[in-house]
């Protein structure tokens, strides 16, 4: 049995698509799920574990907020003894403690592997930048930064990989975009495939912040935003291809798809 935790995200969902496809048996969890599975309330751990040889492990809102580390270490500690032996880790690429969270997953006893993943393209047509980009402006703390967008199904083929195949144990995988862009590059990517306008607006951490609070969002986002998008992400890796063999999927490939599927149209 494989378990894919957070299997409604945006990564679990299209992991546990590609293992089925396989053939193999999935469990696929989350909180509204059958069997449940809760980060907050370790009384659901055990009944999605028994059978699981490996496990894809995703914290949900972030590993690097406050209380993931805990919880996932106490998490694999449970799973290594109900006999997993193989981890998969979605972690954030950057973030300061996700890579504590990183660390007791490689100490939990069993194989593991970390894909360390930068920012993912498909939160502008699945996540909290889809009513952005269809309002026709991203006012973002993001400053002049530039990043290595990642396409979630390449972090998909990379997990697959990992939680099935050899010689991934002990590996580290960093998962980046082939090229770097501003968030005004990405709006004018997106401008392109959606036909229409977009822009990107600066604003100030504060501010951003307050409109978190006013979406009822949580304001760790806008650390998120300090933290990773002071530079320090600025460069290339080569995870996808140390993985699979071949190279990531580029930005503009992402947008025309998603526009395609007519998530940014009104």
């Amino acid at each position: 049995m494989w378990l894919v935790l957070g299997g409604k995200g945006k990564t679990g969902r299209r992991v546990a698509e590609r293992l089925t496809a396989r053939g193999l048996p999935v469990r696929a969890v989350s909180r509204s799920g059958d069997p449940a599975f809760d980060w907050e309330d370790s009384s659901t751990w055990p009944g999605v574990l028994p059978g699981v040889r490996a496990v894809y492990i995703t914290y949900q809102p972030d590993l690097a907020f406050p209380g993931a580390v805990e919880r996932v270490g106490s998490f694999v500690d449970l799973a290594v003894r109900a006999g997993v032996s193989r981890f998969v880790l979605l972690s954030g690429r950057g973030e300061d403690g996700a890579q504590a969270g990183e660390k007791v997953v490689q100490h939990a006893g069993a194989e593991w592997t970390i894909v360390r993943a930068s920012w993912f393209a498909q939160n502008f047509s699945e996540s909290f930048l889809l009513d952005a980009v269809l309002d026709g402006e991203l006012a973002l703390p993001a400053g002049e930064a530039a990043e290595p967008f990642i396409d979630v199904e390449d972090i998909a083929d990379v997990v697959v990989e990992a939680l099935t195949g050899e010689g991934h144990a002990g590996q580290v995988y960093e998962v980046t975009g082939p090229r770097l862009l501003t968030f005004g590059d990405v709006a004018a990517e997106l401008s392109a495939a959606t036909g229409r306008e977009v822009r990107y607006v600066p604003v100030t951490a504060d501010e951003y912040a307050a409109e978190l609070v006013k979406a009822g969002e949580p304001v760790e986002i806008v650390d998120l935003f300090t933290e990773t998008l002071d530079g320090r992400n600025a460069y290339l890796s080569d995870g996808v291809r140390r993985a699979l063999g071949r190279e990531a999927r580029d930005f503009r490939d992402y947008a025309e798809d998603a526009a395609a599927t007519g998530v940014w149209n009104r």
